[in-house]
C-alpha cells in the first residue's frame, strides 16, 4: 500500500469524540503535535496563532463552568430551532464533561495583530484562515499518534482570554479536549460525504 493510501485509511478512522478516559497522555505526544500545527502556511507568515495546552485540574472545571453556563443559554434562549434541529443527530447538550475528563485541553487563540518593538500595531492577515489550517494540522497529528479530540465552541467563548489571561490581540477560536477513548466511548451514526458530492474536477 502507497504512503497516501495508508494516510487515508488512517484519516477516515477519525471520529470526534466526547468519552475521555483518564489514562495519562505523554506530553511528548501533545508538543509533537503542536509543533506540526507549526508548520502550517499562514497569510504572510505571521503564523497569528497561540494554542495554550491546560491540565490542570481546577483551571478545567473552570473553564467547564464557563462553557456550560454558555452553553445553556444557547440551547435555552439563543439558538435557532434550525440550528438545533441540524445538531440533533450528534445528541449534544449543554452538559460538557469531557472539557474535564481529558487529560489536555488545548485552547486556540487567533491574534489579531501584534506589536513590534517600537510599540506600534502590525495588523495580521488571513488570521481565520490561517489558523484554520494550523488546527487541520494539529487534529490530524493526534489522530496519527492515536490520540482522540473534539472540536468544542462555546459561544461566546470571551471567557477563555478572561480565564487564562490571554493578551488584547488574541481572541478565543477553538477549545479541543484531547486524550484516550473511554472504554464507554460511543460514536453517533454520521455519514461522511463521498468525493464525488464534494469535489469538481475540471
Amino acid at each position: 500500500m502507497t504512503a497516501s493510501a495508508q494516510h487515508l485509511t488512517l484519516m477516515q478512522t477519525r471520529r470526534s469524540l466526547r468519552q475521555f478516559s483518564s489514562r495519562p497522555v505523554p506530553h511528548e505526544l501533545i508538543e509533537n503535535a503542536l509543533r506540526v500545527a507549526g508548520t502550517a502556511p499562514s497569510g504572510a507568515n505571521q503564523q497569528p496563532w497561540t494554542f495554550v495546552v491546560i491540565s490542570d485540574e481546577a483551571t478545567k472545571q473552570r473553564i467547564r463552568d464557563a462553557a456550560e453556563h454558555e452553553e445553556e443559554l444557547l440551547y435555552r434562549e439563543r439558538a435557532s430551532d434550525e440550528y438545533l434541529e441540524a445538531i440533533k443527530p450528534i445528541g449534544t447538550n449543554a452538559s460538557k464533561p469531557h472539557i474535564t475528563d481529558a487529560p489536555y485541553l488545548i485552547a486556540v487563540f487567533e491574534q489579531a495583530w501584534h506589536r513590534e518593538p517600537d510599540g506600534s500595531k502590525r495588523r495580521h492577515y488571513y488570521v481565520r484562515e490561517s489558523v484554520g489550517i494550523a488546527v487541520g494540522f494539529l487534529l490530524t497529528a493526534l489522530h496519527t499518534e492515536g490520540l482522540s479530540a473534539l472540536t468544542h465552541a462555546p459561544s461566546p467563548m470571551g471567557f477563555l482570554r478572561e480565564i487564562l489571561e490571554r493578551p488584547e490581540n488574541e481572541r478565543p477560536f477553538l477549545l479541543i479536549p484531547v486524550g484516550y477513548p473511554s472504554d464507554e466511548a460511543t460514536y453517533p451514526e454520521l455519514r461522511r460525504k463521498s468525493l464525488d458530492e464534494f469535489a469538481v474536477f475540471l
